[in-house]
């Protein structure tokens, strides 16, 4: 029924097409205020617009640089400019600055080889902006460089006042209405009654209007808050720089003109600059140009622009422009625009709003035709049908009122609002357990995961890396913090090469601090080979001493290895190359002995080795081949060779599985998860530590990705259900294996991702996690970014996905019921007595407990353990589901049932008299309506457990809205009476109305005790709980 209800309100999670977005938008016409529902959804025509300023600014940027190379090949360009037309301040020569920050972001923006020519190359720049290619600036020179050529921070639109937010709630069309009768009610009141006795009706709506206007403000400006919050950790990624002759990370937003970069694999270009050195840095610049082709970037070709990507290589570049006199910060105004697509569920509730809020229009057009009805037949039964006098006019004017108040009741446009609060809820509070969620609908998705694809190496593991064992001269050695322990098995010669092999062939550095302690950058791996280095009593500051570095081939995860080549000082070529051991032993032909001697390998040794390398995996060690090679004459390109090299050691690297990890596994399984570890190491490294982490069962299976990736179709849907380990997969086995799992096992998939090539998996799947120590590229193309690489951390991700689906399900129950009943009751008392028991007034307040107050406390609730007890909601799978329409329908009938027999009989069952017996009712009928609703709010915590009180101080919100609930009722009823057309009541009335509200507890156990099918389960003792407690967690 759903399903049908809302096919045209169901978009997917990601990469919704612009005609599924157009087409709800086109149905949900039934909104009061669009400024306030439709704040964080999607603005389509802004979004076009900025995409054809983007595409027009990108295309004339690559027509302009194309224009340059072709001229500066050609011919001399030209004539550049005179240094006279830029006028530097007098703080720039007063720092000793040489250069107009604009003369050199035009060089570097528009490629200007003849103008960076006149400057004097690099270290003319250098000179001129008081920086060294090696030293970097120095910290104290800061302020003044930021100052002088600006902050490495883009402009953004201010933040929006609470003023702002006021406003928009004030733009409510009903409120709007409400606010015209309010100040038409006090103007005849006052003309016909007097000061101020004419003027209370009116005033009590325009006060309850402000009320609910300043509760809406604050809820929509906090939640403001958290999503500024959120951009601006979006928006920090670390740099790697020199600076004060140190290397070390700072935020990207520190950056300043004179910095030195360190650029390596999927690094974002953080600023316009200059090519100092590097190796084979190939850059994309699509982001820029919308050219996918990666341009090679060298001394003869320098310029380097913000915001392009790292596609391969390593490289450092100077800084020359910052923030926005970058090109990239030109095109910053056209990113981002018309805001984040939005998520499926608050499709779904707009649709649900849009549906409801018909039905309920529906209402209230025949409340005040019955109403209005009633009085004309009444005044022509009487004979008076032609005399209309002020007092009939404000009868007709407050049947308005109280129509347009049903209006405001009946549409429920907290729905929608209420998914985008409980998101920012829990994106906030994952942003503080280490998981910085980059789209809303990544939370909500998150939920209904049913696999998750994992990396192993920091991810499952530490990442803390030690090498552990050693495998040289044909001897296996088991490694101690002592260097000697060596000695007895390696000549002197020996332990040279071995150390020159870690050495030259590395990615990372070694960096000192102001204190003069020594600090390793780089991957852990490269660390825990660095430090091994070092134990053996190696100089890493001297390595340079006897070679220079010819070319650099870096690790990347298709060749699984990284290459070096250098030319020693007698003049000789040396290549190293080291990696994934299988892969890294095929291009191996001798091995050295412990006299340094190089041994043929033979295909017994080869098996030799091949049994050391699965013992040192089995032992869940991570294995590395160092080989190296003396080359005699290379090619023309200096193409690093990939066989005849002599192995010297095989290392084990021992990666401690994290704390904690198997009982995350193990809640996943509960929860219905499966969990398979994806990863580039050897399978035997793999197997050892899938079954330390409870992933690998008896029953699974443990593939390698090349294998996997070799078969057909209908022998992979086989394999898929069982495999929980693929070992030695590429980015594109990962990538297959996120496809083949949605489409032919229909899962919901989270997979892990650090590197470039993870990017187009982390796109595929359902949910994309980027590891915090990952690259840029990946984190862009990632959902959520786990910023401490912990598994933990994903299954708290998936916690809160689930508590924000369960809690606006319990929100949805609440104020379905509360909009029934209201409905129900206004119209039926219209029909039948021809007046409402809830006025203008008690039914803003009536709102504003189930839309902004009903939102904050049960949207905003933390998850609990008992959610990862229960399979994944499933896809497609109705939001409002059967379970829920029992609780609702059940509700429904008993609050009306009570409060129908009160509006007819109530003077008699109270034993009201009087002159107020009418006024003492309607209290009486509205304060027990409140009360009911207070109590099923309480209901609404637990949709199937009988226990509704289990874990409610957890979450302080609900506790607190609930008990301002109730303080405020008080004060309505018995002190503002005058304005709430209220009387005060006797404490027995009192207690009276509080049991009535208090038998919905009563009622929603017996409800939880009718089965429902679910799925061919029959649940209804809890649905899922013991019909017969066992104890009192079952309860």
């Amino acid at each position: 029924m759903e399903n049908r209800l809302l096919k045209n309100f169901d978009v997917p999670a990601k990469n919704a097409p612009e005609e599924a977005l157009s087409k709800w938008r086109k149905l949900a016409w039934l909104v009061k205020n669009p400024t306030r529902r439709y704040r964080y959804i999607a603005d389509l025509e802004k979004r076009r617009d900025a995409e054809d300023k983007r595409r027009k600014f990108q295309e004339k940027l690559r027509v302009f640089l194309y224009v340059q190379r072709a001229a500066f090949r050609f011919i001399d360009a030209a004539t550049p400019r005179g240094e006279g037309e830029y006028n530097l301040s007098e703080e720039a020569i007063k720092a000793q600055f040489l250069i107009h920050p604009d003369e050199l972001a035009s060089v570097v923006g528009k490629h200007d080889v003849k103008g960076l020519r006149r400057l004097g190359h690099l270290d003319g720049i250098c000179r001129k902006i008081r920086s060294s290619t090696s030293e970097g600036i120095t910290t104290d020179d800061l302020p003044v460089r930021q100052k002088i050529f600006g902050f490495n921070q883009y402009e953004e639109k201010p933040s929006r006042s609470f003023l702002g937010f006021v406003f928009d709630a004030m733009r409510d069309l009903t409120l709007i209405i409400l606010i015209i009768c309010a100040v038409v009610s006090i103007t005849v009141g006052i003309a016909t009654e007097g000061w101020p006795k004419g003027m209370y009706d009116g005033l009590g709506i325009v006060l309850s209007i402000f009320l609910v206007v300043g509760v809406t403000a604050t809820s929509d400006y906090q939640q403001s808050l958290q999503f500024r919050d959120l951009d601006k950790e979006k928006k920090k990624i670390p740099v790697q720089v020199t600076r004060d002759s140190c290397r070390q990370t700072i935020c990207i937003h520190d950056l300043v003109v004179g910095d030195l970069v360190h650029l390596s694999i999927g690094d974002q270009v953080p600023a316009d600059g200059l090519f100092v050195s590097g190796y084979s840095l190939f850059i994309d610049e699509s982001s820029l140009t919308g050219e996918s082709e990666p341009v090679n970037i060298s001394m003869q070709r320098p310029f380097l622009l913000g915001g392009t990507k790292v596609q391969d290589g390593s490289a450092k570049m100077l800084v020359t422009s910052v923030g926005m006199r970058t090109e990239w910060g030109r095109l910053t105004d056209t990113l981002n625009q018309g805001g984040e697509d939005e998520t499926p569920l608050q499709v779904k509730l707009n649709g649900v709003a849009t549906i409801i809020g018909k039905i309920g229009l529906g209402f209230a057009v025949l409340t005040f035709l019955v109403l209005l009805g009633r009085l004309v037949v009444g005044k022509a039964i009487h004979g008076v049908f032609f005399h209309w006098s002020v007092d009939d006019a404000l009868l007709v004017l407050d049947y308005l009122a109280i129509a347009v108040t049903i209006v405001v009741v009946a549409v429920p446009e907290g729905l929608p609002l209420a998914v985008t609060l409980s998101l920012a809820f829990a994106m906030k509070k994952l942003m503080n357990d280490k998981a910085l969620v980059r789209h809303l609908s990544a939370c909500e998705t998150m939920g209904s995961v049913t696999s998750i694809c994992t990396d192993k190496t920091g991810t499952l593991t530490t990442n803390h890396m030690e090498v552990n064992k050693i495998w040289i001269c044909d001897t296996e050695k088991v490694v101690s913090k002592a260097s000697e322990d060596l000695s007895s098995v390696m000549s002197e010669e020996v332990l040279k090469i071995l150390i020159q092999c870690i050495f030259q062939n590395t990615s990372s550095d070694i960096s000192t601090n102001k204190d003069g302690r020594k600090s390793i950058l780089g991957s852990p791996t490269e660390k825990a080979l660095l430090e091994f280095a070092l134990r053996l009593g190696g100089d890493f500051d001297a390595r340079f001493q006897e070679c220079e570095v010819v070319k650099v081939e870096p690790f990347n995860s298709t060749k699984k290895r990284m290459s070096v080549l250098i030319s020693l000082k007698n003049g000789g070529l040396r290549a190293f190359c080291k990696g994934a051991s299988e892969s890294i032993l095929k291009t191996c032909d001798t091995y050295v002995d412990n006299t340094g001697n190089s041994l043929p390998l033979s295909e017994k040794k080869h098996m030799e080795i091949m049994d050391v390398i699965n013992s040192f995996a089995s032992e869940a060690l991570r294995t590395l081949c160092i080989a190296f090679k003396d080359v005699e004459k290379i090619s023309s390109d200096n193409d690093i060779p990939t066989d005849g090299y002599t192995l010297v050691a095989i290392v084990g690297i021992k990666d401690p599985v994290r704390p904690g990890v198997k009982e995350a596994v193990q809640n996943c399984i509960s929860a219905g998860i499966t969990v398979r570890m994806v990863t580039g190491d050897n399978i035997n490294t793999a197997k050892a530590i899938a079954k330390e982490c409870g992933i690998l069962t008896d029953d699974g299976l443990a593939v390698e990705g090349p294998e996997f990736s070799g078969k057909n179709d209908s022998e992979r849907a086989e394999l898929i259900p069982r495999i929980q380990v693929m070992a030695r997969s590429s980015p594109t086995d990962k990538h297959l294996l996120v496809n083949n799992l949605k489409k032919m096992c229909g899962e919901v998939v989270a997979v892990t991702g650090d590197g470039t090539n993870d990017a187009p998996a982390l796109r595929e799947a359902d949910i994309g996690l980027a590891m915090g120590t990952g690259t840029e590229v990946a984190k862009e193309n990632a959902d959520v970014i786990i910023i401490d690489d912990n598994f933990k951390t994903i299954i708290n991700v998936a916690r809160w996905g689930r508590a924000v689906y369960r809690n606006i399900q319990k929100f949805v129950q609440f104020q379905l019921t509360v909009n029934i009943v209201a409905l129900i009751l206004n119209f039926v008392s219209a029909c039948i007595t021809g007046s409402t028991p809830l006025t203008a007034v008690q039914l803003l307040w009536v709102n504003m407990i189930m839309d902004t107050l009903g939102a904050l406390a049960l949207a905003t609730e933390p998850p609990n353990d008992e959610m990862m007890r229960k399979p994944p909601v499933p896809r497609g799978a109705d939001f409002i589901t059967l379970i829920m329409w029992r609780n609702i329908l059940g509700q429904v009938i008993y609050q009306l049932a009570v409060l129908g027999v009160f509006m007819f009989d109530g003077k008699r069952l109270l034993n009201l008299s009087g002159l107020d017996a009418t006024s003492t009712l309607n209290t009486f009928i509205f304060n027990t309506f409140v009360f009911c609703q207070v109590f099923n709010e309480i209901n609404s915590l637990e949709m199937e457990s009988i226990n509704v009180f289990r874990g409610i101080f957890r979450s302080w919100l609900f506790v607190a809205i609930v008990a301002s609930t109730i303080v405020f009722q008080v004060i309505i009823v018995q002190f503002l009476g005058t304005l709430a057309n209220t009387v005060p009541l006797s404490w027995q009335l009192w207690l009276s109305s509080v049991l009535i509200g208090s038998v919905s507890m009563i009622v929603a156990v017996v409800l939880k005790f009718i089965p429902i099918k679910r799925e061919g389960i029959s649940v209804g003792d809890g649905n899922g709980y013991l019909p017969l407690p066992n104890g009192p967690d079952e309860v």
